[in-house]
């Protein structure tokens, strides 16, 4: 029987899951995205905790890899979910990576790599905010998909 104490928990693991999740969380959410400030923080809080008691089992077959593993088969649940055909156009995929990341990084707290789970945290940022900058300055960049997403969008606001 495994006996855990309230003070044993690592508590900076868990705000630090808190704000990075939120962080990222925020993004989404002032974007209008799916998985927006309580569901980023959930995920990566919920993968830290799963990471944190898997590595803290104390058997001869405890393995964080194994438990890694299965939350990155559920989370690639959580990230279908997000993804949608709309009229002709799928959507959603970047939302779906964005889970996949925030898993990650709940991973990386779990297992203490917390300067890490925030460079990862930050880098996630440059890209989600980094990369639409340039999207939207390098109209070249709007090929194909991110065209025909963005004359949908635009005939939409129109209307």
């Amino acid at each position: 029987m495994i006996i855990l104490q309230f003070s044993d928990f690592p508590w900076g693991q868990l705000l630090t899951a808190v704000l990075c999740g939120g962080l990222i969380g925020l993004e989404r959410q002032l974007r209008g995205k799916p998985a927006g400030i309580r569901t980023s923080i959930l995920i990566c809080m919920g993968t830290q905790i799963f990471v944190y008691l898997g590595s803290t089992l104390i058997t001869g077959v405890a393995d964080p890899g194994r438990v890694i593993g299965q939350v990155v088969s559920g989370v690639g649940f959580l990230g279908g979910g997000v993804i949608m055909s709309k009229d002709g156009l799928v959507i959603g995929v970047t939302s779906a990576a964005v889970i996949w990341v925030l898993a990650a990084i709940g991973a990386t707290i779990g297992l203490g790599q917390l300067t890490y789970a925030v460079i990862i945290t930050i880098t996630t940022l440059t890209v989600l905010i980094g990369v639409e900058f340039l999207e939207n300055s390098v109209k070249r960049l709007q090929r194909g998909a991110h065209a025909l997403y963005h004359e949908h969008n635009n005939r939409e606001h129109r209307n």
